[in-house]
């Protein structure tokens, strides 16, 4: 295959650079950052696209975040590309924040009690959640006994309040991050399109002022070959 990689990475190594990118998670966002600039968009489109991106950092479908911020970022008219970067809002570091703002922010509003031990093992109980589901999905198939009461319990105690909770942050936070990027892709765009234009004009300004070469007519009588008619 053309694009594949020469240095085939193990599991270990895929799941160490999700965890801390190589090169740091400095390096991973400005290199998200350059990529998003330069989407041949509008910047308008690309904006609404990122804002897609991060509020999907707030809802719980982990795993479908890029399945969500593609449907979200189509809702809205905006880019999907860039709906796909923005979820890069979402990552190992913020994970943890993002649960607890979601989590206190759902019960309050579902009048629930919310409980500091739950976001410690957040992470666990959704890779639970994930294996209780893949269990029972295979009970249908097997003799094995579905049990769903772990599920109703994460649904109530984690999931919906999580889900009900990420939405007034997700929106805020999206809002805040379409109208920063908003003026910085505009920025980006017009001083590219100068450039381009500035290079084209120098490439012209060249052409025009480079001096004529003669060219010689078909006969070749300005290299001394026509033949006098005496010489025949």
């Amino acid at each position: 295959m053309v694009f594949k990689r020469r240095d085939r990475r193990s599991p270990v190594q895929i799941a160490s650079e999700f965890v801390y990118p190589k090169g740091g998670w400095t390096r991973a966002f400005h290199y998200v950052k350059h990529r998003v600039r330069r989407l041949p968009d509008s910047p308008e489109r690309i904006a609404r696209g990122v804002g897609a991106g991060v509020f999907t950092a707030f809802t719980p479908f982990y795993g479908l975040h890029f399945v969500v911020a593609a449907l979200i970022g189509r809702l809205i008219n905006g880019n999907i590309l860039a709906s796909l970067s923005g979820t890069f809002f979402g990552n190992p570091l913020t994970y943890v924040p993002i649960g607890v703002i979601c989590l206190q922010t759902g019960h309050f509003i579902l009048g629930g009690n919310f409980e500091k031990e739950e976001t410690k093992g957040l992470m666990k109980n959704f890779v639970d959640a994930l294996g209780d589901l893949k269990n029972n999905f295979l009970a249908l198939f097997t003799d094995r006994v579905a049990d769903w009461r772990g599920l109703a319990v994460f649904y109530d105690e984690v999931f919906f309040p999580y889900l009900v909770g990420g939405i007034l942050p997700g929106l805020l936070a999206g809002a805040i991050c379409y109208y920063l990027s908003l003026p910085l892709i505009r920025t980006y765009q017009q001083r590219r399109r100068d450039k381009i234009k500035a290079k084209f004009d120098e490439i012209k300004r060249l052409a025009e002022t480079k001096p004529a070469v003669p060219q010689p007519n078909a006969l070749g009588s300005d290299l001394g070959f026509k033949k006098d008619s005496s010489d025949v």
